[in-house]
């Protein structure tokens, strides 16, 4: 679909990128570090995993979070190795997705130094042992081969509905609004419910044939009442509003 090719985050690593303007996202990924641990540690100790651990994560973007979650998976497993005397810490195929238009080349030019930071850090078999790969493409549809992945990984990414709810278009019912308002009518509600409920059994249809016997998930995204107002989509809103508006004055 068109949004595949059109919508991403800012790349680069400039004033305006998303890398330099992803604070809040980082502070969620350590908020909720110690479920992730919990439930890496599960997969880890009750599947074999000895020669290598396959982690994907969806709706990686780009910048520092996106290997910040790499390099945390792979300290808390060196961590339970330890912790289980086992022979070795398991080699890491960790698959980055995220949109073809994400700006995957400013994530691909850091992996020298990350790589060097994690010798540096963890010691000299990480390195040889830590195998970063992009998997381009919506995570609403297959991704991977069935039975290849350990575990999958998911931050702030999982309420981008994958198009516009098909019950809006051309209704004009939520006119000049790109999200639901407090006020919008009780259609508009049903309309993104449906759509995000299509969407998010096609999510997990297609991650349950992916994931290996025994696998598992940890996804964090957005949710919302129905009274409850989102300052971050009203401020989207309100800014393409006036972008739209500043169009119109030189058509």
């Amino acid at each position: 679909m068109a949004t595949e090719q059109d919508l991403h985050m800012n790349g680069g690593d400039g004033e305006t990128s998303y890398a330099n303007n992803s604070l809040i996202q980082r502070k969620v990924l350590m908020k909720v570090k110690p479920i992730l641990k919990e439930h890496i540690t599960k997969v880890y100790t009750n599947i074999d995993v000895s020669d290598c651990l396959k982690v994907a994560d969806l709706g990686c973007s780009s910048g520092p979070n996106t290997l910040l979650i790499a390099s945390e998976i792979m300290g808390m497993i060196d961590e339970i190795s330890l912790r289980l005397k086992k022979k070795k810490t398991p080699a890491f195929q960790i698959f980055l997705n995220d949109l073809p238009s994400n700006d995957f080349n400013t994530i691909f030019n850091s992996l020298p130094d990350f790589y060097k930071n994690l010798q540096h850090e963890k010691g000299h078999n990480f390195g040889p042992n830590c195998f970063i790969l992009g998997a381009p493409g919506s995570f609403y549809g297959r991704l991977f081969p069935e039975n290849s992945i350990h575990f999958f990984h998911s931050s702030y990414s999982l309420h981008w509905l994958s198009q516009a709810p098909e019950g809006l278009i051309g209704r004009g019912l939520n006119k000049g609004n790109i999200y639901i308002e407090k006020g919008s009518p009780e259609a508009v509600w049903k309309a993104y419910f449906e759509q995000f409920e299509h969407d998010f059994k096609l999510f997990l249809k297609d991650r349950s044939v992916e994931l290996v016997k025994g696998g598992g998930m940890v996804l964090t995204f957005i949710g919302r009442s129905e009274h409850e107002e989102l300052t971050l989509p009203t401020l989207i809103g309100m800014a393409l509003h006036d972008m739209v508006l500043e169009v119109q004055r030189y058509i």
